[in-house]
């Protein structure tokens, strides 16, 4: 499993979240990623999602 990180902002660049979760491949931590915004209600926000390697696996502007 690896770490990947959650970040979403609001339009004044404030953090709304901030969030660290473990996933086995970058393919399931998009989908995480991605449920945990829907349930947040974060997914129109500008969000970001990468590894702890500094990979990018998901954005949103």
């Amino acid at each position: 499993m690896a770490a990947y990180y959650l970040t979403v902002f609001s339009k004044t660049g404030e953090k709304l979240l901030d969030e660290q979760f473990e996933a086995s491949n970058d393919l399931d931590a998009k989908e995480i990623g991605k449920g945990k915004l829907e349930n947040e209600g974060y997914a129109e926000h500008t969000h970001r999602c990468a590894s702890s390697s500094a990979k990018l696996v998901l954005f949103h502007r």
